[in-house]
Order: structure tokens, then sequence, then C-alpha cells
């Protein structure tokens, strides 16, 4: 390390000197990000999905299993529960993650939590609620916990060599690769993960189905699933709305969704909706939270409050409607327009060997089959060679009955202990391990009675021996033990489904048609894009109207509250709303500003406005370029509520005026030459393209323009004659003296 000194402090500063210079550092390295990606991206990737976030074909993420293993080995599946802070530093041996990560995976796994339709975990105090995104979880210090009964399927014979063991991450323990499940956990409990570009998603199924679907596959592999799995079966309930088509092809592929949708109670007495059941997909502030938005925006008129009544009997969203309300036709709006009904999204993505498959029910349930029979055969295979070896040291045991006082004299008669074993083998002819047997046997077991008794178990061993070997050589026992073992989990654990089918046919698909109060109103239109709707008695109440500066009022209709609204605006676009979407105001405020209400594109203004109930009659364009444009006014009617229509005109000459009329009139058209020119819209062939160019009405000289249009006043012109032509387009004619002198006296009437 080489020292400079500082200029004008004195004092030594250090510095790297060329022969501690770290190589590489502050280097630019040119690499092809193919390298990049392989070297740097494709390890941690397949960390993330070897080791995190897809779960295997026990049904198990590394981070449940070594949880699950813990408590196992801390004998947490028979004694009493533990504090949930012993359990995560207890996991940490095996999980090299922060006890808050640990925590919150094993409360996942919890009977508290409520997420998994057989939890793992048996928990006491507050373990939060999967339905409330903030109903949270106590410290771990302050909750026990202890593993559920169900527990002993997913350990059962993991003592004999059912599943490889490893090492874990330190070498200091060995923990299981796999749960020797004697069930299709992996179906039975739901599992989503996303890794690093791709995904798992497994909905849950219930206990019996799952288990009664198993059987029949291992009875006839070409079993259709459909006809004993129902369908998804979810801790938080609610209703299945079941499509065969969409479920089949779930079942076949492994890939698709279906939708949820909430459970609810109507409450005559209170005039509200209990709803007590939602989908496993959203939490019940979400849900408060939509319906508040869409009462806020005027989408929802029907209620007047809605509260989180959950407590602890459970989930509990309480509505209050308004008086005269369709509870059931509210709740189909809800279901359209809230998480309410949602959909749940299925990839049945696992590990198989190590290689990440996307299965349908059958292929993964088959998977299962084959890993449960390789636990079986290791099982027998444990059991059989701990038989033969017990045979074989009762074998040794035999021949020494035959004469226990030659036995017990070349004991005594040895003068080394290390030669005991070697004088036996030779005495009796047996091997090393018989006679280390009998040279351990107590003195007080030297009898002839103790041995017999031995004895009595050669036989059982034998035909042990024969039976294990049989379930070894014969694939059908072991579908027999495996059919055996699946009935038992059934007997011990099922439980009736939570989640309701109900089928698709039975639900009524036509849109929602929102009953709106129809009453008299008077609309006003500003030319700044300001909207009110004053009822008639408001309106004779209030005084002047209240306007922005410069703003002034430039349409005003008497209509009804459930007439349509179409908003053009000056980028060739309709905006569609209603008047029921705006609410009662006085004329002593502003109003809604239109742009804003409607989320018009940044710039955008409304310049015209047409009110409608049927969408009968005609748009008209009238364009600077002098054409004319007649659009059926039924070109702006759609299925869908659309809000919003592009080309709602045509672009290619800026629009001096827009009119609505509902049957032909006589309109005047007047240019910036001053020209009037009077014409009946009959003469106007109406189009269904809405950007049409129209038709040439007016001729321009060049530097002049069409001004605008109006509706024709009888009397206006005393020669209406003279401003009519018989063929178009037409110039038109400067006003006369005494029709200047009427336009004066029209202007101040």
């Amino acid at each position: 390390m080489a020292k400079k000194t500082k200029k004008g402090s004195g004092k030594p500063v250090e510095t790297l000197d060329a022969k501690t210079h770290i190589l590489g550092a502050g280097e630019v390295v040119n690499q092809p990000i193919t390298d990049t990606l392989e070297l740097n991206f494709m390890p941690y990737a397949m960390s993330v999905i070897m080791s995190r976030a897809i779960p295997e074909i026990d049904g198990f993420k590394p981070s449940h299993r070594k949880i699950l293993f813990t408590m196992y080995k801390m004998g947490l599946l028979t004694g009493n529960r533990s504090k949930s802070a012993n359990i995560v530093g207890r996991t940490m041996q095996l999980n090299p993650h922060g006890d808050a990560a640990i925590y919150e995976t094993m409360v996942r796994l919890s009977k508290g939590y409520e997420a998994l339709l057989h939890p793992y975990v048996d928990s006491k105090g507050n373990f939060g609620k999967a339905y409330s995104r903030d109903m949270m979880w106590a410290a771990s210090r302050y909750t026990e916990a202890k593993l559920d009964k169900l527990c002993a399927e997913l350990f059962s014979d993991i003592d004999k060599d059912t599943v490889d063991f490893v090492d874990n991450y330190d070498n200091t323990m060995k923990e299981p690769v796999l749960l020797p499940v004697t069930f299709p956990s992996v179906l039975v409990n739901a599992n989503t993960g996303i890794a690093a570009g791709m995904a798992s998603s497994i909905c849950s199924f219930n206990l019996e189905e799952v288990c009664n679907t198993t059987i029949e596959l291992l009875r006839n592999p070409k079993h259709d699933v459909t006809e004993t799995l129902k369908g998804p079966d979810f801790a938080g309930g609610g209703f299945l709305v079941y499509n065969r088509d969409e479920m089949e092809s779930i079942y076949r592929t492994g890939r698709g969704g279906f939708k949820v949708r909430a459970k609810y109670t109507y409450d005559k007495a209170n005039n509200c909706i209990d709803v007590t059941e939602i989908p496993p997909t959203t939490t019940c502030e979400a849900v408060i939270d939509r319906i508040i938005e869409k009462i806020k925006t005027g989408s929802i008129k029907e209620i007047s409050d809605i509260r989180d009544e959950t407590d602890k009997n459970g989930l509990k969203i309480t509505i209050d409607i308004k008086k005269g309300t369709d509870p059931d036709k509210l709740m189909k709006k809800l279901y359209d327009s809230t998480s309410l009904q949602d959909t749940f999204s299925c990839n049945f993505n696992v590990l198989i060997n190590g290689m990440p498959k996307v299965l349908g029910v059958s292929e993964l349930l088959k998977e299962w089959i084959d890993f449960r029979s390789n636990c079986i055969r290791r099982r027998t295979a444990f059991d059989l060679k701990r038989a033969t070896d017990r045979l074989h040291l009762l074998r040794g045991l035999e021949k020494i009955l035959l004469d226990i006082d030659k036995a017990i004299k070349i004991i005594r008669n040895t003068e080394e202990e290390s030669e005991v074993v070697p004088n036996l083998m030779i005495g009796f002819r047996i091997d090393k391990i018989q006679a280390e047997y009998v040279a351990e046997i107590k003195l007080r077991h030297l009898n002839k009675e103790y041995i017999l008794k031995r004895l009595q178990d050669i036989e059982k061993l034998e035909e042990a021996i024969k039976d294990l070997n049989d379930i070894l050589e014969n694939a059908k026992r072991i579908k027999q033990i495996i059919i055996y073992e699946l009935k038992e989990v059934i007997k011990k654990y099922s439980s009736p489904r939570k989640t309701e089918i109900i089928y698709s046919t039975e639900i009524d698909n036509e849109d929602f048609e929102e009953e709106v109060p129809d009453y008299p109103v008077h609309i006003f239109f500003t030319s700044g894009g300001y909207f009110k709707k004053i009822t008639p008695l408001s309106l004779r109440m209030s005084g002047a109207q209240k306007l922005k500066e410069g703003d002034e009022i430039s349409q005003t209709f008497d209509t009804t509250n459930a007439k349509e609204l179409l908003f053009f605006t000056n980028k060739c676009q309709v905006y569609k709303s209603s008047a029921a979407a705006f609410e009662d105001t006085k004329a002593s405020v502003l109003g809604d500003y239109i742009p804003a209400k409607l989320e018009m594109d940044e710039g955008e203004t409304p310049v015209y406005m047409a009110v409608t109930g049927d969408y009968k009659g005609y748009m008209l364009f009238f364009f600077e370029n002098g054409k004319v444009a007649k659009v059926e006014l039924k070109a702006y009617q759609t299925v869908t509520k659309r809000k919003k229509l592009i080309k709602a005109f045509s672009d290619k000459s800026p629009v001096s005026a827009i009119m609505h009329i509902e049957q032909d009139t006589e309109l005047v058209v007047s240019s910036s030459a001053g020209r009037h020119l009077l014409i009946n819209t009959a003469v106007i062939t109406p189009k269904t393209t809405k950007d049409t160019l129209g038709v040439g009405v007016l001729t321009l000289k060049k530097g002049h323009r069409l001004m605008g249009a109006r509706p024709y006043r009888e009397g206006e012109f005393a020669k209406p004659y003279r401003y009519k032509a018989k063929n178009l387009p037409a110039a038109g004619a400067l006003l006369s003296s005494e029709d200047e002198a009427e336009q004066i006296t029209f202007s101040a009437e």
C-alpha cells in the first residue's frame, strides 16, 4: 500500500498501487448476452424452479417440507403444541432463510389461517386469515402449533427407507427429498408459485373425491376422472360455476380457468345482504374497496352502506341495500363488476424427477401412483431385509437349543473374550453374526423356555418373508396396498365438500339490465365542457346558472333521466354515457366536467352532445370544405356497453357544426363569404359508415369556408326561394336588406 500526502492537509492518504490492484475491478468487459444468460441467469432460474417455487409429486415445496419434517422430528405429531418461535428456530437448521419467511410459510399451512382444505399445522393463537388482506398474524412468540393428525399420512414409514435423504445446507443433518405421502396431497391442497420463466397454480380438490378417483385409476387406467372428481373444492367455500367443457379441458391439459363466486344470504328483517364466502383469489378488503369505488362513480346506486362484520364466527361482509332493491339482481350486478365472482387460473406444473411438467389430472395421479408404488417397494424391501436378518439370527439360536450346556462350556472355557465368538462359530457351525447374537444373550435367558419362545417366531417370519417377496414380485399386490391405504385415509379424514357446484347453464347469462329511475330532468351542456342535470322543481327554485368565466350554455334539453348521451369530441371520437350516470344537481354549481368524468384522452374536449332514447334519427356533420355527412344514429348503437367509439366522424376536414335531427327538416347553411343556403336534409343520402366524407352542399370560393348551420325558422326569410337551389352543391345567396333586418330581429329575440 503506497501513501502520499494530500495537499494542504499534511495527512497521508492511502492509495492502491499496481501490485494490489484487483483483477478486473472497474473494467468494462464485452460479453455476449447469451453467455451472460447461461452463466449468470440460468443457475439462478434453475435454483428458483427446483428449490423454491414449483411443488413436487408429494405436493410440497422445499420450504413446506422442511418445516413439517422439523416439527415431526420435534415430536409434534403426537406431543403437545410448541411455541411457533421454537419451531421456526429449529427449522433454520434445514432452511437457511430468515425467521419471518419461515414463520409466514408455517402460517399458510395452519388451520387458523384457513387457506388449505386440509391444513397440516394444528395452530393455537392468531394466525390471521387467508380471506383478509389486513388481518395480520401474531408474532411467533405468541402462537403455538403442532402437526395435524393428517400428517401421520405424510410421514408414514419414513424411517423405513421409503424416500431418499440428503444432507442439509451445512452437512450437519439429514432431510428427506420427498415425503412418502399415502394420498395424492398434490391435488388435495391448493399450491401456487412463480418461478423464473414458469409458474404453478394447482387448485384444491375434495380429499374423498381425489382418493376415489385414484382408486378407480388403479383399477382401470382408462377411467374418466370427471365421473368421480366433481370439481375443485376450496377451504373458503363459495360456488363453483361448472362448465363441463372448461373443466374437461383442465382435467385433460392441466391448464385453464374456472369461475368461483361468493355465497350470500339475504336478511329480510334488516334489508341487507350478508356475504359469508368469497373466491380464494380475493380478499374481503379488496371486495369492499371495489364496491365503494363503484358506488362513488355512480355505477351502483342500490347500496346505502357496506361494512366488514368479520368476527370469530368467520367472514361476513354486510351490504345494506335501499328500499325496493331486488337483492338477487344486485348480486348478479356485483358478480359481473367485482371480484365477488373471480376466475381461478390453473397451471398444473409439477416437478417430476427434477423436471417441471404440466400434467392433466389423470397423468398427475398416475405419476403419484408410480411414486407411491416405489415407496411401498422400498418399504417392503426394508421389512424383508429386517425379517431375513431376524430369521438368520433365530436360525443360529435354534442350533444353540440343541446343546445349551455346550454353549455355556465353550464360553466358560474360553480364556480370552475375543475368542468367544470364533469358538461359538466352530462349536455350532454358525456364522459370525449369529455367534455375536448368541454371545450377547444375557445369562438369565440361557434357558430352554426363553429360547423356545424366540424360536416360535421362525414360522411367522418365514410366512412374512414369503408374503413380502410376493409383494415385490407382484404389481397387483402393490396396487391393492395403495387402494387399502387410500380407503383408510377416506375413512379417517374425509369431509363434505365446502364449495358447492352450480352449473353455468343454470345461471341467467343475459346481461344485467339496470333499472334506471325515470323522471323529468333539464340538462345543460356548456361550450367549456361542463354538464348539469337539474330536476324541474330544483330549477324553478334556483337562481342564475353558475358558469366559469368566459363559459356559456351551448345546449339545453327537457328530457328524462333514462336517456342516453353521446358526447362528440374534437378528436373525432364519441363517448357514450347516460343521464342517470350523473347526479342531480343545482344551478348554483358548475356541474360535472365531462373530459374528466368520462376519462377522455389528453387534450380532448367535447364539442356537441346528442340525447336519445331509441337511437332514431340522424347525425349531421358540417365540414369547412362545404360537405355535409348524414349518418344514421343507429350506427352509434352497440350491443356491448362500450363507452368510447373511435372514428365517430370524418377527420379529413375540420368540422364547423354538428347536429342531431330526429327527422328530415330544413336547415340554413352559411359560409364565411356571408352567403346562405336553405336546404332540406332529405336530399342528403344517409350513410351507415360513421366516418363518411359526406356530400358537397355549399360551393366555396378559394379562401372561404362553411361557417355553420342552424334550423330554419318559419318567416326567417321574406323570399325563401332566393336561398334554395335546384341542384347541390350551390353557392347560396347573400342576405337581402329586408332579410338582414329580420336577422337582427331574430337575434334580438
